[in-house]
């Protein structure tokens, strides 16, 4: 299995439907009260491609995409338009959007990250798919250089520093992202007949770990 560092098609992700998934264990005891854990750190995400469908050429698109992935073994970047931003989804990335950690004077890389607060809980979202140019990085709000004072790992998420910022400072940063997807299928199935009625294929798709 591997990774392919291409995007489906945005146009075509673009009116699909899917969002978070979490998974949690319930166990109802005898007096009525709940125990519920999860064993996942994580949620992860699913989206029905199908419904982005809007023509027999954008069927030629997913299926060529599709073969190309050869169905489910191969990864790819997906865009979630409700979601794709360190940002608000109308706002505009800025370098001070995410905080990503605190310097230590001997640190230089740095994991990119998202932050959803809630009241007084938040959960920290690993970002490993940076959509390349669009990541702002600054220490102590002071904006840095990409290629000059850092670099990004667009593969992975990874900001590598020139020189480790300096102990105690905040380093932060704004971007685009991608989620890391497969096909949940390995069967697309489409009818002119039927698409022309306005009834689309179902397309799964699934967030995988990386």
């Amino acid at each position: 299995m591997a990774f392919h560092e291409i995007r489906f098609p945005a146009n075509l992700s673009f009116g699909s439907v899917g969002g978070p998934e979490r998974r949690t264990e319930i166990v109802t005891l005898a007096n009525g009260f709940e125990e519920r854990n999860t064993p996942w750190a994580h949620s992860r995400r699913r989206y029905d491609a199908g419904l982005g469908l809007r023509s027999l050429d954008d069927v030629a698109t997913l299926i060529a995409f599709f073969e190309a992935r050869m169905g489910q073994l191969h990864g790819f970047r997906w865009k979630d338009w409700s979601d794709f931003k360190s940002c608000s989804p109308t706002g505009s990335p800025a370098s001070d959007d995410q905080f990503l950690g605190t310097g230590d004077g001997v640190t230089t890389v740095f994991r990119l990250q998202k932050t959803y607060v809630s009241g007084a809980q938040d959960y920290r979202r690993p970002i490993c798919k940076p959509v390349a140019g669009t990541v702002l990085v600054a220490v102590a709000g002071d904006q840095k250089i990409e290629g000059l004072e850092y670099t990004v790992e667009v593969a992975t998420g990874a900001v590598t520093f020139a020189l480790p910022p300096d102990l105690g400072t905040q380093v932060t940063a704004g971007f685009e992202f991608d989620v890391p997807v497969r096909f949940d299928t390995d069967i697309v199935q489409t009818s002119v007949a039927s698409f022309q009625a306005g009834d689309v294929p179902t397309v799964p798709i699934v967030e995988i770990r990386l």
